[in-house]
C-alpha cells in the first residue's frame, strides 16, 4: 500500500492484494448507496492481466495475462476507454496515481463516457471534482 500512502484527495484505498492488485474508490462517503447505487461508486483497478478478460478470447494473446491493466470504472458498463496497458508494475501505478488526480480536479470528461446520462448523479461529480462548468477539464 506504500505505493499509494499519497493519494489525490478524495481518494481512498479500497482493496489491495497481497498479488499487487488494488482498487481505489472516490469518495466513497457521497457515494454510499443511500444517495446513488453503489454500483455509482467511481473506482480505480490496477489488475494483473485484463480484468474484463473472459475466458477462451483471444487465447493467443499470452501477454496480456502478464500484462498490468489500470481502469477508471463510474459504473460496471462505464469505463474511461483508454488503453492502460503495462509492462510492469510500477508503472501501472503512475498511470493509476495520474488518473486518480486527473478524475480529482475535474480533468476527466466523464460524461462522454455515457451513451445516456444520470445527469444528478454526474452533476454530483462535477461538484465534488472542482468542475462545475461541465466540460470535464
Amino acid at each position: 500500500m506504500s505505493d499509494f500512502a499519497d493519494l489525490p484527495e478524495g481518494w481512498v484505498v479500497w482493496s489491495d492484494q497481497d498479488d499487487g492488485r488494488v482498487v481505489l474508490a472516490y469518495r466513497p462517503d457521497v457515494f454510499d448507496a443511500d444517495e446513488y447505487p453503489a454500483a455509482c461508486l467511481p473506482t480505480l483497478y490496477l489488475t494483473h492481466g485484463k480484468r474484463s478478460r473472459r475466458p477462451g478470447v483471444n487465447p493467443g494473446d499470452r501477454s496480456a495475462e502478464r500484462d498490468w491493466y489500470v481502469t477508471l470504472y463510474l459504473e460496471p458498463e462505464v469505463h474511461l476507454r483508454e488503453t492502460n496497458r503495462f509492462p510492469t508494475r510500477e508503472e501501472a501505478v503512475d498511470c493509476t496515481l495520474d488518473l486518480a488526480e486527473r478524475f480529482a480536479t475535474g480533468e476527466i470528461d466523464f460524461r462522454e463516457l455515457y451513451q445516456v446520462p444520470r445527469e444528478r448523479y454526474l452533476d454530483a461529480l462535477e461538484e465534488l471534482t472542482g468542475d462545475g462548468d461541465g466540460g470535464g477539464g
